[in-house]
């Protein structure tokens, strides 16, 4: 599904799986079923990804590059499973849309407490700051996966990192 969701073929997909067509239709109805699957799993991913990075540090500052950190190595090893979930040619679809909107508000909640927490604001004005982080993150990583060739991943997620940064610790932190 490399070239998009339209453009694959049950056949073809099969072949790359290195299975027959009709065990692939044992696992899955259909091809919305099997990209689904994917776009679950990939969602999977991402969360727990940007939860343990979330995770990995009390210093702020230090979350802050590691959770960017996370992103960006996330999207640099698994480019297709990245653009499956945000750059699919299905994003209209209901099930699709569900599953993409869900990913950006777990991401966005988990974001929103270290926020609420390290800089003492309210629950709407971190979850604020959490959707424009997790949209930076988004949209300066997809930059970045088509031009990496010209900024280094770790220089890329240090930019961002450290713009984001410059940006929420003008917030006093506060204490726990």
């Amino acid at each position: 599904m490399s070239q998009g969701y339209h453009a694959a073929a049950m056949d073809e997909i099969a072949e790359r799986a290195g299975v027959s067509k009709p065990v692939l239709y044992q696992h899955f109805p259909g091809k919305l079923e099997l990209y689904l699957a994917l776009l679950d799993e990939s969602v999977g991913t991402l969360v727990e990804t940007v939860g343990g990075a979330l995770r990995s540090n009390v210093d702020p500052k230090q979350r802050v590059a590691a959770t960017f950190g996370a992103y960006f190595e996330y999207v640099g090893e698994k480019g297709q499973a990245y653009r499956l979930i945000f750059e699919s040619d299905l994003s209209n679809e209901p099930a699709v849309r569900d599953r993409l909107d869900l990913v950006q508000r777990q991401c966005a909640e988990m974001v929103s407490k270290a926020v609420r927490e390290d800089a003492g604001l309210s629950d709407d004005e971190a979850h604020l700051l959490s959707v424009g982080l997790v949209g930076m993150a988004q949209v300066t990583a997809r930059y970045w996966l088509s031009t990496r060739d010209h900024i280094p991943r770790e220089a890329a997620e240090q930019l961002v990192a450290r713009l984001a940064w410059r940006g929420i610790s003008g917030w006093p932190r506060s204490e726990h």
